[in-house]
């Protein structure tokens, strides 16, 4: 059955960003300062939860120094004294990070690039991942099938519309864990499989794969900083800054929209 396009147009770079601040995509964001503040103090003191699949050692000691990263990066508030209240995700760094995923991935078509999706958000971000997995593939890229009877975290790994999730007790998880993705990779080497090329994920998802020497690229929330670390040190190799489960996930479409166009990809699915 042929899908509807996931947009009627691909938006402009200002129409975009004026989307992106209207749905709380970026801009004045939900996520409040003191719990961004709480991840990156946990980070800071080693809380492996909070470094979602990559290994940071020591270099992150300091909150400071991640908070430094998250306003270069992601557009949070710089001011230290800034404890409470609204926090915010500058829309022209989402904006430029959406055009350095888009030549990533027109690079990986014209490569035909085995290409793994994964998400820990499947309430905000499955049909993010769905669209650009379907883009790819009718692009010519091979889209990577998981391994069968894969488990993690006392749940299983499936794989839906070509995304890889966590699905425990009939519900799709939301996980931060990078767990689910060790799974997707271990398994494939034990099928003697190649490895994937590039991953598109979120989350302990994408850490993972970064941190495994695999190129990967993925979407971050103000309050996850692992991934903007991971960008910085060029562990990944794009971290787009974003809310990650705004109200209503179509929100996301124009965004979509752009980044398909951007890396000269079809848009209609």
């Amino acid at each position: 059955m042929d899908r509807m396009p996931i947009s009627s147009s691909v938006p402009s770079r200002a129409e975009l960003i004026d989307h992106l601040v209207r749905t709380r995509i970026a801009g004045d964001v939900a996520t409040p300062r003191d719990n961004n503040l709480a991840h990156y103090r946990k980070l800071a003191n080693g809380d492996r939860h909070y470094w979602l699949g990559l290994e940071l050692g020591d270099r992150w000691a300091d909150e400071q120094d991640v908070l430094a990263v998250m306003a270069e990066r992601c557009g949070v508030v710089d001011d230290p004294e800034h404890r409470v209240g609204q926090d915010t995700i500058d829309p022209e760094l989402t904006v430029g990070a959406l055009d350095r995923m888009a030549s990533v991935l027109r690079k990986a078509a014209e490569a035909g690039e085995r290409v793994l999706f994964a998400t820990g958000h499947p309430g905000g971000l499955l049909e993010v991942h769905r669209a650009t997995a379907a883009a790819l593939r009718a692009a010519g890229c091979d889209i990577v099938s998981i391994p069968g009877g894969l488990e993690a975290d006392e749940g299983y790994v499936f794989q839906f519309c070509d995304v890889a999730m966590l699905e425990r007790g009939a519900t799709l998880w939301h996980t931060h864990s990078p767990a689910p993705m060790a799974a997707i990779l271990d398994g494939l080497e034990r099928e003697g499989r190649p490895l994937p090329d590039l991953v598109v994920a979120d989350h302990g998802w994408a850490g993972c794969a970064g941190q495994r020497g695999i190129d990967a690229v993925g979407y971050a929330d103000c309050n996850d900083p692992a991934l903007f670390l991971g960008e910085a040190e060029g562990t990944l190799q794009v971290v787009v800054p974003l809310d990650d489960h705004v109200t209503n996930p179509r929100f996301y479409d124009p965004m979509v929209a752009y980044l398909l166009d951007a890396a000269g990809l079809d848009a209609r699915f």
